[in-house]
Order: structure tokens, then C-alpha cells, then sequence
């Protein structure tokens, strides 16, 4: 049996993924793929070419440290042990077309794929829970936007989406009892979305336009103020919850105050 170590300071996947195509060339030849991930250390090191030396493998490895690579490759020359560099050659080629130097840090390359589907999934999250959709599901919400139309909700819940949080939004309408789960949200998790009424009413006089002044009261000054005031009731009753002034604010400004209320010191998309 053939025994081939495959060593990496993240996961491994990307020096086992390149085994694994080299090995469709050697199809009558058995191998034993031992993965040792998370190696970071010299004493890590020590342990790993012992044990492909006690019987007889040979390792791969995609450590990104010059010191623990070099570590490695000593300490397998000591031991009489066939290492194949995989990740060592890549970033010293690619550092001297770039001019620079590698940050090596273990552990980027995966870090960067889970923040990648994260926001794929917060996103995915997000479109789903529009105005309202599967309000069944609010608890996984990490904040929930409430708010009159035209506050922002969508375009916020996109934002903060693309930073990574799980969002919701839920509409508030004149004369309309908010849906029984908001009350058993955490109230830590709702925020909710005021306007000037002039300026609100500007607002929902263009959507008007566009739809030919199909929107009957929708736009009125005066329905706007009765909607903002029945909304800023609901925000005020048990359980409490903070509210945001939305008018003439960039989103970016909106997000930060949303999130510096619900966790206080954490910077946005963190």
C-alpha cells in the first residue's frame, strides 16, 4: 500500500482535490490518502513526517508559511521522506510577477469561499422575505425592517443583505393589525422605519405617476400622515422598538444606525 500524507495549515481541499485529479492517471495503483489539516505548528510538522516515515509515504502539502513550509521540507529531508510542494512554488512565481509579497495567512482561501456563499445565501434570504414573504420564518431573520411603503425597507434589506446579515421587512398599512409573530421577535431584532410625511408623500406622488394615479389615497398628505402616526404607534408599543428617521439619509447611513443599535461597537458587515 502506497500511503501519500496530504498536509495543509486550512483544509486540505485544495492539495487533496489536486491528488485526487493527478491520481486518474495511476488508475491500477492503491494509495492510502491520509489528510491532516489545520498543521501550523513545527511540532504539527514533526508528528506528520514521523508518521509518513514509520511507513514510508510521501507528503503533499499546501502550507502557506515560508517558515513552517521550510520546516517541513528540513524535517523531511531528515527523515528521508518525499514532500511535494504544492502551494510554495505557486506563491513564489506569482509573487515575483505581482511585486509583492504574500500575506500568507492559513485558512484565506476558505475563508473567502464561506463569506462568498454566506452572501449568496443572505441575499437569497432577503428576496424571499420582501414586504412580507414567508413570515412564517421571521424568527431566522437576524433584523427585521418594518415600516409604511416607501421607507426603504427593500432597498435597506438588499444592503445589509450584501453585508452579509439576514434580513427581513415587513409592511405596515393604515387601519391594519401587523402580523401576531412581529410581537414574538425579539425586539432587538425590529427596527422600524419613519419619514417626513411631505417628504414621503413626494415619494409615493411619483410611484403614483407611474402607475397612471392608479394608487387611489396612497399618495394624499394627509392619508400619509395618518399611516406614518398609526405606524410610529406600533413601533411604540410593547415590546418597544427602535425607530429610524429615514428622511434624506444615503442607505449606507441608515444601515450603520441600525447596526450600531443592535450591536453596539460592531462595524457594519461584521
Amino acid at each position: 500500500m502506497n500511503y501519500v500524507f496530504v498536509v495543509s495549515d486550512g483544509t486540505g481541499g485544495t492539495a487533496e482535490r489536486a491528488l485526487n485529479a493527478a491520481m486518474t492517471q495511476f488508475e491500477s495503483t492503491k494509495v492510502q490518502v491520509e489528510l491532516r489539516p489545520g498543521v501550523r505548528t513545527e511540532d504539527e510538522v514533526t508528528l506528520v513526517v514521523e508518521e509518513a516515515a514509520s511507513v514510508k509515504g510521501i507528503i503533499i502539502h499546501t502550507l502557506v508559511s515560508d517558515e513552517i513550509r521550510h520546516f517541513l521540507i528540513r524535517m523531511s529531508r531528515l527523515h528521508n521522506v518525499e514532500n511535494i510542494d504544492i502551494m510554495g512554488p505557486l506563491l513564489s512565481r506569482l509573487s515575483q510577477q505581482f511585486s509583492l509579497t504574500p500575506s500568507q495567512k492559513p485558512g484565506l482561501f476558505r475563508q473567502l469561499n464561506e463569506d462568498y456563499f454566506r452572501r449568496i445565501e443572505t441575499m437569497e434570504f432577503a428576496l424571499k422575505h420582501d414586504d412580507g414573504q414567508r413570515i412564517h420564518e421571521l424568527n431566522q431573520a437576524e433584523i427585521v425592517l418594518v415600516g409604511v411603503s416607501r421607507t426603504f425597507k427593500t432597498p435597506l434589506s438588499v444592503y445589509l443583505a450584501f453585508k452579509r446579515w439576514f434580513v427581513a421587512n415587513v409592511p405596515i398599512v393604515l387601519d391594519i393589525e401587523p402580523p401576531s409573530i412581529l410581537s414574538e421577535t425579539p425586539p432587538e431584532r425590529v427596527f422600524g422605519l419613519t419619514m417626513d410625511t411631505r417628504r414621503l408623500s413626494t415619494l409615493r406622488r411619483i410611484r403614483d405617476d407611474y402607475l397612471d394615479g392608479k394608487t387611489g389615497e396612497y399618495s394624499d398628505l394627509h392619508y400619509v400622515r395618518r399611516e406614518v402616526l398609526y405606524a410610529l404607534e406600533i413601533f411604540e408599543n410593547p415590546p418597544k422598538w427602535p425607530v429610524i428617521n429615514v428622511t434624506g439619509k444615503p442607505i449606507e447611513e441608515i444601515a450603520s444606525e441600525i447596526i450600531a443599535l443592535a450591536r453596539p461597537g460592531q462595524k457594519l458587515g461584521d
